[in-house]
């Protein structure tokens, strides 16, 4: 899957050069995306920031990236997989000390319930948030695993709906010379496969 930068590659504020280094290699995990995962996971923090309706969306993504070098740095190395996983960890923290912040410089009179609540609802998306984002990573390594042409009936085969979908099945059927239901086993096999190894990705610590 080729991700479209939305902004050109920077580094990080407060990160030196071979920190910055360091921060997009753990975020390929092993393959190299010449930033394309950096800067896709910069925006997906930057939504969870703006879902919560936190202000400088941006500085604390950027707060995010930087710990998590600081952790690199500190340790050499982060266990916990797939990075996005680990990256939404910090970003709850990072949310709760701003929230955390936002109250202590509010007036004394100033009601706090909405706040409270706020922080509160966060917290519980923050595990659905992580799930989600934990098996839609899974699932691209999955599908990376698969051979090429395993890998691209999949896509094509479960995309498009209704009509355009049958179309496409269609032409798919005709392309590999094959009967529609031949090539609805063939396609349920692959599902089965994907489904299997996403559930043992996400079952890793």
């Amino acid at each position: 899957m080729h991700l479209v930068p939305h902004h050109p590659l920077r580094e990080e504020r407060g990160l030196t050069p071979s920190a910055f280094s360091r921060l997009l290699e753990w975020l390929d995990d092993g393959v190299d995306s010449h930033g394309e995962t950096y800067l896709e996971m910069r925006r997906r923090l930057v939504s969870y920031f703006d879902r919560r309706n936190r202000l400088s969306a941006d500085e604390l993504a950027d707060e995010t990236f930087n710990r998590i070098s600081r952790t690199l740095e500190k340790d050499g190395a982060i266990a916990t997989r797939p990075p996005a996983r680990y990256c939404y960890v910090v970003a709850k923290f990072v949310l709760l000390e701003d929230i955390r912040r936002g109250q202590l410089h509010a007036p004394l009179d100033e009601p706090r319930i909405a706040d409270l609540s706020a922080a509160r609802r966060s917290t519980e998306l923050d595990e659905g948030d992580a799930i989600r984002e934990q098996r839609l990573e899974c699932l691209d390594g999955c599908l990376q695993a698969l051979k090429p042409d395993q890998r691209e009936l999949a896509i094509d085969y479960y995309r498009d709906a209704g009509q355009q979908k049958i179309e496409r099945r269609r032409d798919i059927a005709a392309r590999l010379g094959i009967s529609m239901n031949a090539l609805g086993i063939r396609a349920c096999r692959i599902r089965n496969t994907l489904e299997a190894c996403v559930e043992t990705c996400c079952a890793k610590p």
